[in-house]
């Protein structure tokens, strides 16, 4: 579905000079400097995936998606997204795809939703009796029926938001852009919208790339992550496998129901490489790397061993594991 081939988009950035003298002299001759916003992005996407592409402010990401929408040219690289150059045939690309910027709207603000909706239908030329079955489905699965006939400006948030993904698949593409879909809104219509967008990627095969800055999107809805820095692809893998590299594994806390010491419990797990934490008498916290073997030993060794009144497991967060990302140059450097 999606090609990108060492993608680059460079901007020339005039650089002020200093005082009353530098702003004269800018008015005759100008400093540039080049800034690579994007630097050799390679990656491809199969039909039917759900991904995340993520990345601190100024990391690439939203360039990126500019690139992959045909909103801007690239400076070098190549894009094929199902089958289409972007910036090269835009009209008929356009067509394939849906778009949802959080803080853009599609819908016309004195009318109704229902009413842009007849309206993008026309834009797209989608065909009366299908399109007309489609939006019906659309209407129902989104729950947007009690307010699909107000004009949009008196709809909340949440309601609009619903409404702007119901707008962006009115031509049913094939591949679905969602730029921070549920920024600012509340858990329950966050919900609504993840549930309907796993239907919708399992009953009709879309494709459906994702930038949020809201971790709880990326663990509900995508498999897949693309993390971007200072324009690089620094990883590019399964979201267990990014919890895996740079998460700081698994903590189980143990209530034991007799006093245990920390030797005890060493002397339980012999050579498994793990770190023991006395909190009191009574209870203990084991830290492990977070793989599929260690876990389950920790847990049956003990439980065996001794006599436990209640085990708590936590794992890194994915919030948590984004912040190790970015929190040295240096770390990001050694990963990429």
């Amino acid at each position: 579905m999606i090609q990108v081939n060492h993608l680059q988009k460079d901007f020339r950035i005039h650089q002020s000079r200093p005082g009353l003298g530098g702003a004269f002299r800018d008015l005759f001759s100008r400093e540039y400097k080049t800034v690579k916003a994007v630097d050799d992005l390679s990656f491809t996407v199969e039909e039917g995936e759900m991904f995340a592409l993520i990345g601190e402010n100024g990391a690439g990401k939203s360039t990126t998606i500019k690139m992959l929408t045909g909103i801007l040219t690239p400076s070098d690289g190549e894009i094929v997204i199902n089958g289409f150059v972007p910036f090269k045939q835009r009209e008929e690309y356009v067509r394939s795809i849906g778009v949802v910027f959080g803080q853009r709207s599609q819908l016309w603000w004195d009318l109704s939703p229902l009413e842009s909706f007849r309206l993008l239908k026309s834009v797209y030329k989608v065909d009366e009796a299908e399109g007309e079955k489609w939006l019906e489905r659309l209407i129902e699965e989104l729950e947007i029926t009690p307010f699909v006939s107000q004009p949009v400006r008196k709809l909340s948030l949440g309601q609009r938001m619903r409404c702007e993904v119901a707008a962006s698949l009115i031509h049913k593409p094939r591949l679905l852009f969602l730029d921070e879909p549920t920024v600012g809104l509340d858990v329950l219509v966050k919900q609504k919208i993840r549930e309907f967008l796993r239907n919708l990627n399992e009953t009709e095969n879309m494709t459906i790339l994702l930038t949020t800055h809201d971790m709880s999107d990326i663990e509900a809805l995508c498999k897949r992550v693309l993390v971007m820095d200072k324009g690089k692809l620094i990883f590019d893998g399964l979201l267990n496998d990014l919890k895996e590299k740079w998460g700081n594994g698994t903590e189980v806390s143990f209530q034991m129901k007799k006093r245990t010491s920390t030797a005890a419990l060493r002397q339980a797990l012999g050579e498994m490489p793990c770190e023991i934490e006395q909190i009191n008498d009574f209870t203990l916290n084991v830290k492990v790397a977070r793989s599929q073997e260690m876990l389950p030993f920790v847990l049956s060794t003990v439980m065996s061993s001794f006599e436990v009144s209640d085990v708590k497991i936590e794992e890194t967060s994915t919030e948590d594991i984004v912040r190790n990302i970015y929190s040295s140059d240096q770390e990001v450097a050694s990963h990429a």
